[in-house]
């Protein structure tokens, strides 16, 4: 899809920002200049497979209950800054967090990624070609977070990792079980409505449930 927006720059060709929203399967990812000091264990005989990625960062892990989006945007229609567009995706997290589930995150100096208290409940990875945004963001949603204690997630020893499902706690008493499946739906609409108010765009489905077309409000 990257490849496919820089050929239709290079024709002068116009094209839709996009959003490409999903789960992986267990996976551990490393950046393109990540230290394999940060893995506990040996990379040939890994519990997972792992991959080094053209990401930005120090080593993650993705899997079923993380919502991990891909935004592919063309700068040059929004802001040619990188820190702009790093904060913007932060703040992208801290507004869903809030407005849908009363949780209020925040960002911690130095350390790129979305945080509540000491647990980093969101992590931001990215790459930019010619202006051009891929890879992207993983909100720990209902994760089993078991895969972090064989990593240094981040590069970062002294701060833990987080999930929504942990950080909202048990029902309160004679309310039904949480459902993971709900609030992973809850979570999903709530970032791509904070996505497109943040960055001022509208959403059009495309093809795939989890991707959409990116317009610019006018």
């Amino acid at each position: 899809m990257v490849a496919k927006r820089h050929a239709l720059m290079d024709k002068g060709e116009d094209h839709c920002d996009a959003l490409i929203a999903l789960q992986h399967p267990p996976v551990y990812t490393l950046g393109t200049g990540s230290l394999e000091e940060y893995l506990k264990f040996d990379a040939e005989d890994a519990p997972f497979e792992v991959f080094r990625t053209e990401r930005g960062g120090e080593v993650t892990f993705h899997g079923p209950g993380q919502l991990v989006m891909y935004p592919i945007l063309n700068l040059r229609r929004h802001k040619m800054d990188l820190h702009w567009y790093l904060r913007s995706l932060e703040e992208v997290i801290i507004r869903a967090l809030s407005a849908a589930f009363s949780v209020e995150a925040c960002r911690l100096d130095g350390l790129t990624g979305v945080w509540v208290g000491d647990q980093k409940i969101a992590a931001i990875g990215i790459r930019v070609s010619r202006w051009l945004t891929y890879h992207g963001l993983a909100l720990n949603v209902s994760t089993d977070l078991a895969p972090f204690a064989d990593i240094v997630p981040c590069g970062i020893r002294d701060r833990d990792v987080g999930s929504l499902h942990r950080l909202l706690g048990a029902p309160p008493a004679g309310a039904e079980e949480r459902d993971d499946v709900l609030l992973m739906d809850a979570a999903h609409a709530a970032v791509l409505r904070e996505f497109c108010e943040v960055f001022q765009l509208s959403l059009e489905p495309a093809s795939a449930a989890d991707a959409g077309l990116l317009k610019r409000r006018n």
